[in-house]
């Protein structure tokens, strides 16, 4: 169900930043860790007339190899922020949500031991680096790596490393550690903070706001060896866990060339880092400075989109202009600090716009997404309800507590849209002048986002193929559809700020069932044919239910394992109606009554149809090879050999269609590493830069050139 606009909130006064504001977070009657202390000057879209900036990266160490958040193979690189979700509880999330639909990232809140208290920020004032805190103990942190791992998402944590816990507070941290004034037994003395003992109160002068206190909290000093090693050690234990990035808290209160040295000495130099600077204009310190180590959060991006969609959307396709880098810049429409605070950003309280936000979010082309997702507020300090000194774990059946903006249908729809399209560009960009655009990208998908009060009737021109198109912000099931006809048109009603999106990647047929729901039927059927009769070809002439039958001879069939070829069909639980032919007129049509396949898994042999997989009794004995189609080559090949023996004769084995944007072949290598390269057969490769790939196991995915275990089609 689209959302519709209750109230459009009144933000006039929220438009006039202060002096007091720009300098932080001051007036608060607590201190409070969140880096916040730069707040933007007056809301403005203006956009300059320079085009996108890539700012040059700092003298990072030579050790140190940054970069943008890395892609998950068949997942992209959006992120999840579950703001301030115990580890259980977002390991429970990342099984029912978060992997089926599609994220590659969740970021949790700061895991280290704190200050004792109810309040949010309690999370960002540390006491020392062990991992007890209320939001779990380092078992249960452990464990929720693991579990979101094996549902294919990767854990950035929230990192505390520019200062300890309030200069006004003493006593037992949330994990029982003693702490006081200068003072953390074993960890830090008066010498390991800098000199400065007073707060920062002048955002223009650099040296105040690296050196001095952000409201009160104890700055460390970062430029010292043994604080750098201390942070590093910290760091180093949550690589060791399996976390695989960091945000790096108030990252604009500690001078670049200082990250650059602590993450010189990581174990894994090159780990992902994104780091929290809210650069504002005339200010001496932007988020650019620290390309050096990492990624920057574009907090003007938030307020640009804010900006749009609070005016006039219609100007919006320039919303990157005078920012980072697409590659370099990490984006959302809110955060933890600024759904509480005067940044001119937008947030849950923004109702049906705040959807739309998200939806031109992850539809357009600039940055790598995090789509937040806290608990409701009246009280900017209050925190996530305890029990027992600990938060309790968050639910989505209690929608009065929590927001659950990733699982909202609309943004999981946009997750999977987005993964979809991949880098694909914007094209056929259209807008009505006011309120209401719409874009492709590519031939991968097309948005619409109708930011009125009023309903949006238009004829859309895509590049999408014809065909019938599930709208994934409308429903998880393909409750509403949109046909593209031969020209790649479509016409649409969308209602009062409401939105629609559709992609190559969804269409009618092919989605099954909310993949959240454990009840649902089988979403699809893996067919699997037995290769006995020795035909040189094997292809599946089908239809699905009552829809029509395939174009003759039908679907090809791709090598499964040793006497076994597939095909997995979507089929929403309803029965596959099926023929096999070698697609050069010999035929098994059950001696003319078909075969009528079902269940999560069909092997036709002899005539006989068992429920039993075929190829699943030896995994080991294969290797299922599957390859991105990211390149656009019209063919695809693998040229490889099994352990240590001979290559296939160049230019290799053809890569088979296995799901939307991956082709795949099995290879026997009875348990032995496989060595691989891959080729268009006419001149084109991806060798891994010339050191070949090495794959293992049953199952391994290859983009981008990275290597995953396990299967993207599964």
């Amino acid at each position: 169900m689209k959302r519709s606009l209750q109230s459009r909130r009144s933000r006039a006064t929220a438009l006039l930043a202060s002096a007091a504001v720009l300098a932080g977070l001051a007036a608060a009657p607590t201190a409070t860790a969140a880096a916040t202390a730069a707040a933007p000057a007056a809301l403005g879209v203006t956009a300059p007339a320079a085009a996108t900036v890539v700012p040059t990266a700092g003298a990072a160490s030579a050790s140190i190899a940054p970069t943008a958040a890395p892609v998950v193979p068949g997942r992209g690189n959006t992120a999840a922020n579950l703001f301030q979700w115990t580890w259980n509880a977002v390991a429970a999330e990342c099984t029912r949500t978060l992997g089926p639909n599609g994220y590659a990232y969740v970021q949790v809140s700061p895991p280290q031991e704190h200050v004792p208290g109810g309040a949010w920020w309690t999370s960002y004032q540390p006491v020392s680096y062990r991992l007890e805190s209320k939001l779990g103990t380092r078992a249960e942190f452990a464990a929720m790596v693991d579990t979101c791992g094996d549902a294919g998402v990767k854990i950035i944590a929230d990192t505390v490393i520019n200062h300890m816990a309030g200069a006004d507070s003493s006593g037992t941290g949330s994990g029982g550690s003693s702490y006081g004034v200068d003072s953390f037994p074993g960890l830090y003395g008066r010498n390991d903070f800098n000199d400065c003992r007073t707060d920062i109160t002048n955002y223009g002068d650099r040296w105040q706001v690296q050196n001095c206190r952000l409201v009160s909290l104890q700055d460390l000093r970062t430029g010292s060896d043994y604080v750098r090693t201390k942070i590093a050690d910290y760091m180093n234990d949550l690589i060791g866990l399996g976390v695989a990035g960091f945000r790096i808290d108030a990252a604009k209160h500690i001078p670049a060339s200082d990250l650059e040295a602590i993450k010189a000495r990581l174990s894994d130099p090159s780990v992902f880092w994104v780091h929290e600077v809210i650069g504002s204009a005339g200010e001496p310190i932007q988020p650019s400075e620290y390309l050096g180590s990492g990624d920057s959060h574009e907090f003007q991006y938030a307020r640009n989109l804010a900006g749009y969609f609070d005016g006039n959307i219609a100007g919006i396709r320039g919303i990157s202009n005078g920012l980072l880098g697409s590659d370099r810049a990490g984006v959302f429409v809110d955060n933890h600090d600024t759904e509480r605070d005067t940044h001119g950003t937008m947030s849950y309280k923004w109702g049906a716009k705040y959807v739309l936000g998200n939806v031109f979010l992850l539809g357009y082309d600039y940055g790598w997404p995090t789509v937040y997702s806290g608990y409701k507020f009246t009280d900017r300090d209050a925190g996530a309800p305890m029990s027992g000194g600990r938060v309790q774990d968050a639910s989505c059946a209690n929608g009065a507590v929590w927001t659950c903006t990733h699982d909202w249908t609309e943004i999981a729809g946009m997750v999977g849209f987005r993964n979809t399209v991949g880098s694909a560009p914007v094209t056929r960009w259209w807008d009505n002048g006011a309120n209401a655009i719409a874009f492709g990208r590519g031939d991968r998908g097309y948005v619409v986002v109708n930011n009125q009060a009023s309903g949006l009737n238009q004829t859309f021109q895509t590049s999408l193929p014809a065909g019938t198109y599930c709208d994934v912000v409308a429903s998880r099931t393909c409750a509403e559809t949109i046909t593209v006809d031969d020209s790649g048109r479509f016409s649409a009603q969308i209602p009062q700020y409401g939105a629609l999106a559709i992609h190559v990647g969804a269409r009618a047929g092919d989605v099954p069932t909310d993949p959240t729901d454990p009840t649902d039927p089988a979403e699809a059927t893996t067919v699997f044919y037995s290769t006995s009769q020795g035909w040189s070809a094997h292809r599946m002439h089908y239809r699905v239910g009552s829809g029509a039958w395939t174009t003759a001879p039908g679907e090809v069939l791709a090598p499964a394992c040793a006497g076994w070829v597939s095909r997995t069909v979507p089929t929403d639980g309803a029965v596959i109606t099926a023929a096999f032919t070698n697609g050069s007129g010999t035929w098994d049509n059950n001696g003319s009554a078909d075969y009528r396949l079902s269940g999560a898994v069909a092997a036709v042999k002899d005539g006989r149809v068992t429920a039993a997989n075929p190829c699943a009794q030896a995994p080991s004995d294969t290797t299922t090879v599957y390859y991105a189609t990211d390149r656009g080559w019209s063919t695809y090949r693998v040229h490889y050999r099994v352990g240590s023996g001979a290559w296939t004769a160049l230019p290799g084995e053809a890569l088979a269609p296995a799901c939307a944007g991956w082709v795949s072949r099995t290879v026997a290598s009875a348990g032995q590493p496989v060595t691989a390269a891959f080729t268009s057969g006419s001149g084109q490769w991806d060798n891994n830069g010339s050191a070949d790939y090495r794959l293992t196991g049953a199952h391994v995915a290859v983009r981008g050139g990275q290597v995953t275990p396990g299967s993207p089609c599964a």
